[in-house]
């Protein structure tokens, strides 16, 4: 109720802001003024509070809202407004509601800072900081959307608005934090379509900013703990663990979501070192301890599950991985954790549970087409990122070069003119003309050096830029070449699944048919006959059906049909157990004609109690855990 209360508290403001921005464009048609640009001072109080204290610069928000003050907005301070709405709401956990009025924020912004530069004028600091902060949370809400591209490509023209117009030494402040946010988001975007190489990138300047500002006592540790995961997922360990261990290091307060995250992948780190299973499962189950958030514990679960899993201790693994399996609501966990069920059922002959796993990862998985497309789409615009901003750079290195020149060159004017009218003065001819050659030597070897340094640069630059190309044509080529083989690994491994399905449905049937020759043998059916009319209770008096008593001739008939059938069953029986005894072989026979303990007293009249008895006594003694009457069909059919 609360939520829906926001959600038309804001859209109702939007609907304002509208009305206000139509006006005032309506003036600026009338009278070709330009629109002011000066926020009001209570937005920009809001604004500030924001970024120290969130919760509290919503409520204030939500006060302005309803204040007159509300209603007299520019169109410069409406649209402020709704990115403070937009970014207040995202701080707050909610969704973008505003997104509407966000987006044409965006479209204004953009224009200020375009007619600016049109009129080669320097668009206000604060001007350039706002709209690379509309492209942001406009970012953020195509995020919420499931649209990762447009989200991208939004967060990359936050950064190429700031770097277009600050400085390094500029980005301090606000403005880091800001730049750690947006590469954050850059570095989680592209973790999550697992192109580590951009992630790493991101992350790296995410750090350096963050360093310079930090966002939070945490926020340094959360980022080296991202980057120790890039390196987890290339399978570069030791470096993994590096990442993790300056995260601890940094670390001020070890109670908390993200220290067990890191103590827990630091641990499997450790494992795949080769350092043992015992120490890296005591410190998982250590952080597990400490929470009792359920998702958090699935997280830990799957985790020693997958431990379990590659030391093949399945008993183990089964138990933690159907925990994760059952109870999780995420996505990805599920279906990691549903591919070690598959193997682990699959290795110890369970088709049926591998097959169900089977068809969950096969209904949950996501189109190959569509993920290549768009990893390819979010690498086209990372590159062209990477391009425009080296290309800046290199304008920037050029620049800074002609105005050395420069500076060299105007001081060697300054000493010819000098030197000139020094010689006019004295009226010497010739010290004149040789100061004059002098001078005219200097500047042409400066000239020349200059001209070397040029080509130097340019040679540079374009070995830089060939060898970049090369570097990312390997990689794509490394990209294909790992596809090609992950798809070449499915095809195998699904031929072998098709041929022990064969398999399995060939000794299935031998041994349906195996059964079915052992039941019409003419004792078996005399036997099964002689008790199927019978209507026993636990209260039957087996003397009541002495009539269907086995004889010695019947148990010796049943004897030879059990060795025509199962000829090894008998041998096999006294291998385990020597001292077996001829009730106890017979019991076992009349197991394999499918009888219960109940039938089997009634063709030996003896009591039901006496059959079971000799039946645990013989499960005992087998040291079985299952059940007699199938361990025994196990045995004779060739399943133990």
């Amino acid at each position: 109720m609360k939520r829906h209360l926001f959600i038309g508290f804001f859209f109702g403001l939007a609907l304002l802001v509208a009305c206000v921005r139509h006006n005032a464009d309506s003036v600026e048609t009338r009278h070709g003024t330009s629109l002011p640009t000066i926020a009001s001072p209570e937005l920009s109080a809001i604004d500030s509070l924001m970024w120290r204290q969130p919760d509290s610069a919503f409520a204030v928000l939500q006060q302005f809202a309803a204040s007159p003050m509300a209603d007299s907005l520019d169109v410069f301070n409406g649209h402020y407004c709704q990115l403070l709405i937009s970014e207040l709401l995202y701080k707050n956990d909610w969704g973008q509601s505003n997104r509407p009025a966000l987006q044409q924020a965006v479209i204004y912004f953009d224009s200020l800072c375009s007619r600016d530069a049109a009129r080669h004028v320097s668009t206000n600091d604060n001007l350039i900081f706002l709209d690379a902060r509309a492209h942001y949370i406009n970012g953020v809400g195509y995020y919420e959307q499931g649209e990762v591209v447009p989200a991208c490509a939004e967060y990359l023209k936050a950064l190429e608005v700031m770097e277009g117009r600050f400085k390094e030494k500029e980005l301090t402040g606000k403005k880091a934090i800001f730049m750690t946010y947006t590469y954050n988001r850059l570095m989680e975007l592209f973790s999550a379509q697992f192109m580590m190489d951009p992630a790493i990138a991101c992350g790296e300047k995410a750090l350096m900013y963050c360093r310079i500002e930090p966002t939070s006592p945490e926020g340094v540790s959360n980022i080296l703990y991202r980057l120790g995961k890039q390196y987890n997922k290339l399978n570069e360990i030791d470096k993994a663990k590096q990442y993790y261990g300056r995260a601890l290091e940094c670390m001020t307060n070890t109670d908390n979501l993200v220290y067990r995250d890191i103590v827990s992948n630091k641990a499997l780190c450790d494992y795949l070192s080769g350092s043992g299973i015992e120490l890296p499962i005591e410190s998982i189950k250590r952080v597990l301890f400490q929470t009792d958030d359920v998702n958090e514990r699935l997280t830990r679960y799957l985790t020693i599950g997958g431990i379990f899993f590659e030391e093949r201790i399945y008993d183990s693994a089964l138990y933690y991985l159907k925990h994760v399996f059952e109870k999780t609501e995420d996505k990805g966990v599920q279906a990691q954790s549903a591919n070690y069920l598959r193997i682990i059922y699959d290795s110890i002959g369970d088709r049926e549970q591998s097959d169900a796993y089977m068809r969950f990862l096969a209904e949950h998985k996501k189109s190959d087409g569509e993920n290549k497309a768009m990893v390819s789409k979010l690498e086209d615009l990372f590159k062209d990122y990477t391009n425009r901003k080296q290309q800046k750079q290199a304008e920037e290195k050029r620049k800074k070069s002609i105005r050395k020149t420069i500076g060299i060159i105007v001081p060697i004017a300054v000493v010819v003119a000098l030197s000139i009218l020094v010689m006019a003065k004295l009226r010497s001819r010739k010290l004149l003309k040789k100061q004059q050659e002098e001078a005219d030597k200097r500047l042409g070897e400066t000239k020349m050096e200059h001209e070397q340094e040029m080509k130097l640069w340019q040679a540079k630059t374009e070995k830089a830029r060939k060898r970049h190309e090369e570097e990312l044509e390997s990689e794509r080529l490394a990209y294909r070449k790992e596809q090609e083989a992950l798809r070449k690994s499915l095809k195998q491994h699904e031929e072998r699944v098709k041929e022990l399905e064969t398999k399995q449905e060939h000794h299935h049937s031998e041994i349906v048919q195996q059964g079915l020759a052992f039941s019409n043998e003419p004792i078996c059916r005399k036997i099964k006959d002689s008790i199927s009319n019978l209507h026993l209770t636990a209260r039957s008096n087996y003397g009541d059906y002495y009539y269907v008593k086995l004889d010695e001739t019947d148990s010796v008939a049943l004897g030879e049909a059990v060795a025509k059938h199962f000829p090894d069953f008998r041998t096999t029986l006294y291998t385990l157990l020597p001292k077996m005894d001829n009730k106890d072989l017979l019991m076992c026979y009349l197991y394999l004609l499918h009888l219960n303990n109940q039938q089997i007293a009634v063709l030996q009249q003896c009591h039901n109690s006496t059959i079971h008895r000799r039946s645990e006594q013989l499960q005992r003694d087998l040291n079985t855990d299952v059940p007699l009457p199938e361990f025994v069909r196990n045995l004779a059919f060739g399943h133990a």
